[in-house]
């Protein structure tokens, strides 16, 4: 049959009522079989995704930490090494 005969038969409204009615269910269908297991999948990898930058947050903060650790150390070693040359300078006397 054509559009043209079936406009004539059962007139404008009805034919497109049919119409927007078969392109309704299409979208449907399409939104339930194709769109909502993609956006489950998308979902689980945004988690996955949010975890792992979770955990790398978690160990650039330990880093950091370790970092300013051994920077206080190496300060700490380079004080207590440098206060005994500088007694050792102030108690040597030149003899001209």
């Amino acid at each position: 049959m054509d559009i043209a005969q079936l406009i004539a038969d059962f007139g404008f409204p009805v034919v497109m009522v049919v119409g927007l009615g078969y392109f309704v269910y299409f979208i449907w269908t399409t939104v339930t079989e194709e769109v909502e297991p993609a956006l489950e999948e998308m979902k689980a990898t945004i988690i996955r995704l949010t975890d792992s930058l979770r955990l790398l947050d978690q160990d650039q903060i330990r880093l950091s930490v370790k970092l300013e650790t051994l920077e206080k150390r190496e300060k700490e070693m380079q004080n207590e090494t440098a206060e005994p040359k500088n007694k050792n300078e102030k108690g040597v006397r030149r003899v001209d």
